[in-house]
């Protein structure tokens, strides 16, 4: 069984500024675990809702969390102290619909511009 110091406490902060948990989360989860977690945590009232853990972005102490990591390597130690709640933030980057092709977009699109070559 794992023991009290492979937990950390977690709560994420949304752009609206509400909450979701606190709750305890091992440190051996990946991000990406994580987010499909908070997905299936994610309040129902919202009007923006992530479908996959690529829609959301987890920022602790400035730094983008990557999926393939663990929470124990994404953690930054030196801004906790022991049995505090960490907060992080959640942003989201959800694909828009291009209303003229009618057809999503994840991307800005790319302008034209002009090449010179010298030969």
């Amino acid at each position: 069984m794992a023991g009290e110091e492979d937990w950390i406490e977690l709560k994420f902060r949304l752009a609206d500024g509400t909450d979701i948990g606190p709750s305890k989360y091992n440190q051996s989860m990946t991000v990406s675990s994580l987010k499909e977690k908070l997905i299936s945590q994610w309040p129902k009232d919202k009007e923006n809702t992530p479908k996959t853990v690529n829609d959301m972005k987890l920022i602790n102490a400035g730094k983008i969390l990557e999926n393939n990591r663990t929470l124990a390597e994404s953690r930054l130690p030196v801004c906790e102290l022991p049995g505090m709640i960490i907060t992080m933030h959640i942003v989201l980057r959800l694909p828009t619909l291009d209303k003229k092709s009618e057809k999503l977009q994840n991307d800005p699109p790319m302008k034209n511009r002009c090449v010179c070559t010298i030969l």
